[in-house]
């Protein structure tokens, strides 16, 4: 048994007999442009949900159910048949306003916030504004995202997209809930906590419609379900109904001696063939494990500071690099200081002479000003021969006089 079936179980959770929903011979078929037939959603359709009740809507893709949500919605008119949503069309307002919808995608405007998102979507119910804040303010605690309440919803990942989008959903405390894959893009944590309010609100008397391809979720949560396919509904049931297999069944036993386990199987294979008895140990499901491991190793958080994030690297780590450093380091040193560690060069460097040898004619002779070499000027003298003689050139075809 799960947790959340302990739950149910411990609440004594009845959905009443007052009827919310009421779908009878329900069909939509879907047209091209010239009105010819193209398809057939929803073929005669009939259920009935009831006020408190968690009601399961299964089925492959295609099989009908968006499409009979959005009836339920009044987003959709019916071809033929007849809805009721709290004794009234689904296109009634007030009806409307009675009704919380979190659709599979999330259409939220991605540049308000977490905050403005609600305010606004309570602003459609005209709740009043000290209302509108104190809701925001409970919703965004429940859902996880008071610490994120500044940032635009545009920057959400798909799974804080859903927790924004389910807090929309319940700003105006409605009384019918319709959710379309609740937990698509949440972690194990973030589906145990939507599935813990899904029946918080069946507890509280509210009206849970949950349409997911998640068939664990629906095993834990719903009441009853219909299973569509081909846009008919070809099952429906409680879960129990549904699930139990009558021609077999388990009996569960603490743990038992060999002894005592050879003496149920004597007295069992008298009236049963050996190869149609089983024994193994129960399991529970991979959800519940996860959990008690999350919560464990938060317990063991509270009680020893080394199991949680943000701690120094591990001392070991830490001591053999600063070792290996301080290895290298000091050999480098030792070899610094060691007589032998004298570098000899490959090619040899010639002395520099110290200042009593140097010869202080030479280095007068040094600073005095070199005269300029003739071989310098010779061929500047060569330029200003070459251009008398193009001068004399260009005056003779000028007409000048010559000289």
């Amino acid at each position: 048994m799960t947790a959340i079936e302990t739950l149910s179980r411990e609440t004594g959770r009845q959905p009443s007999s007052e009827v919310v929903i009421s779908v009878r011979g329900l069909v939509k078929v879907f047209k091209d442009f010239w009105g010819r037939p193209k398809a057939r959603a929803v073929d005669n359709v009939s259920f009935d949900v009831r006020r408190g009740e968690i009601f399961g809507l299964l089925g492959p893709n295609g099989s009908g159910k968006s499409t009979t949500i959005k009836m339920l919605l009044g987003l959709l008119h019916p071809t033929k048949g007849h809805i009721e949503v709290f004794g009234k069309s689904p296109r009634d307002v007030l009806t409307k306003s009675r009704i919380g919808y979190l659709p599979e995608e999330s259409y939220l405007y991605r540049y308000l916030n977490c905050h403005e998102t609600l305010d606004f979507f309570g602003n459609l119910f005209e709740l009043p504004d000290a209302e509108r804040q104190k809701r925001a303010e409970q919703l965004l605690e429940m859902v996880g995202l008071s610490q994120t309440r500044t940032r635009v919803v545009g920057e959400f990942s798909k799974g804080m997209q859903r927790r924004i989008g389910l807090a929309q959903a319940l700003i105006n405390d409605p009384d019918l809930v319709i959710l379309d894959e609740p937990t698509a893009g949440l972690d194990p944590i973030g589906c145990r906590e939507v599935k813990d309010l899904i029946l918080a609100l069946a507890q509280r008397g509210k009206t849970v419609i949950l349409s997911s391809h998640l068939l664990a979720d629906v095993e834990d949560l719903c009441d009853r379900v219909v299973i569509y396919y081909g846009g008919k509904i070809q099952a429906d049931g409680t879960l129990k109904e549904l699930l139990t297999e009558r021609d077999s069944m388990r009996i569960t036993t603490p743990p038992l001696s060999r002894e005592t386990m050879q003496r149920v199987l004597e007295v069992i294979r008298k009236d049963v063939a050996e190869d149609k008895i089983h024994v193994d140990s129960p399991t529970q499901n991979l959800e519940s494990y996860f959990l008690g491991v999350v919560e464990r190793a938060r317990g063991n958080a509270a009680d020893t500071s080394g199991a949680t994030s943000g701690h120094h690297v591990a001392a070991y780590l830490q001591s053999g690099a600063e070792g290996k450093a301080a290895s290298q380091a000091d050999k480098m040193l030792d070899r610094l200081a060691s007589p032998q560690a004298t570098i000899v060069p490959s090619v040899p460097i010639e002395a520099v002479p110290s200042a009593s040898s140097v010869d202080a004619a030479k280095l007068s002779a040094l600073t005095q000003a070199q005269p300029t070499p003739q071989a310098a000027l010779a061929p500047a003298a060569e330029t200003k021969a070459d251009l008398s003689k193009a001068n004399e050139k260009l005056s003779g075809l000028l007409g000048g006089d010559k000289k």
